[in-house]
């Protein structure tokens, strides 16, 4: 009994505080300035921007996203999939991108994977379970898309974590036939010393909770050069599957990803379609870090580019802030 009660008080201090931490984000939104509204959905160039979406609909889906009734149009034939990164979620990851993608007609699908088996806000945490597990809820997911909307296959848009995660569907889940285009946002092809596990692990020994009690990130060391798991992602000398086309954007300033060009690998074998993107080589007044990659317009608009050659936005350079992007 005292074992339950000593369990129960530390899962409602973990609550707490994961509530604590997206609340303080929102309110880091609210004081941000909101980009022009589009045709539909309004658009918010913020890392945090699904933060208020999440604490409002928790376990929704951010507007303009996991439609039931879309249907790919000519112009854009593939669903679009987003897969957040590491302690990210299908709202919180992806403010910037959803109505981003949605108002200019791409079928925009998001999931959450990896997260712990417990209650919200918990449920929005997610890429802390294995990541063959994760890929595997991937699958399922990705299938379920391809039924729903009746395409061939999907475009892949991935941050963090999920630029790492989805090449194992690709190489062993038989995924490599449901997708096209492959984007990654900050990627770590070739492993991370910076792992998450140990700004998560100061985080919870500054709540007096050690991590023996709660394994928060299993998917962690995975990421770590020399893992079992990246040793498989590169069984046969490249963790890339020929016919999918692939994009890299990366950022110099990026901390988490260690070293930083962990991501821009070339391709590695004949058949292999890569391009590299450092987000700097075009726009020295780019300070985007590892979270704001993926809430800044500029790389925003890398992706369309990446998604859709064949109409190409102009791509500003400005001054993108790290943190939030």
């Amino acid at each position: 009994m005292e074992k339950h009660r000593e369990s129960s008080c530390r899962r409602g201090l973990l609550r707490g505080a994961v509530v604590a931490v997206l609340v303080g984000m929102a309110v880091a939104v609210g004081g941000a300035p909101a980009a022009t509204a589009a045709p539909h959905y309004p658009e918010n160039f913020n890392f945090f921007a699904g933060i208020p979406d999440e604490l409002t609909h928790p376990g929704g889906s951010l507007p303009g996203t996991n439609k039931p009734v879309c249907r790919p149009s000519p112009q854009h034939p593939r669903p679009v999939v987003l897969v957040h990164g590491t302690g990210g979620g299908q709202q919180t990851n992806w403010g910037a991108y959803g109505a981003l993608l949605a108002n200019r007609g791409f079928c925009v699908y998001a999931l959450t994977y990896g997260a712990l088996p417990l209650p919200w806000p918990f449920t929005a945490v997610g890429g802390m379970l294995p990541i063959e597990q994760s890929a595997r809820q991937l699958k399922v997911f990705i299938d379920s898309v391809l039924k729903r909307t009746g395409a061939q296959t999907v475009d892949l848009v991935g941050h963090s974590q999920g630029t790492l995660m989805p090449g194992y569907y690709l190489k062993y889940l038989g995924g490599a036939k449901k997708v096209t285009k492959y984007v990654s946002l900050a990627p770590l092809w070739q492993g991370t010393m910076g792992s998450m596990m140990v700004p998560i692990s100061k985080f919870m020994g500054a709540l007096g909770v050690q991590d023996r009690w709660v394994p928060l990130c299993q998917a962690c060391s995975q990421m770590l050069p020399g893992a079992a798991f990246m040793d498989k992602l590169w069984r046969g000398g490249s963790p890339y599957v020929t016919g999918i086309e692939y994009t890299n954007i990366s950022t110099r300033y990026d901390e988490l990803v260690v070293p930083a060009t962990s991501g821009q690998l070339p391709a590695r074998r004949k058949g292999e379609k890569v391009r590299n993107i450092v987000v700097q080589d075009t726009c020295a007044s780019d300070y985007s870090d590892h979270m704001a990659i993926a809430g800044s317009r500029r790389a925003a608009y890398l992706v369309l580019n990446a998604l859709d050659p064949a109409h190409p936005v102009r791509v500003p350079c400005m001054v993108v802030p790290p943190f939030t992007g």
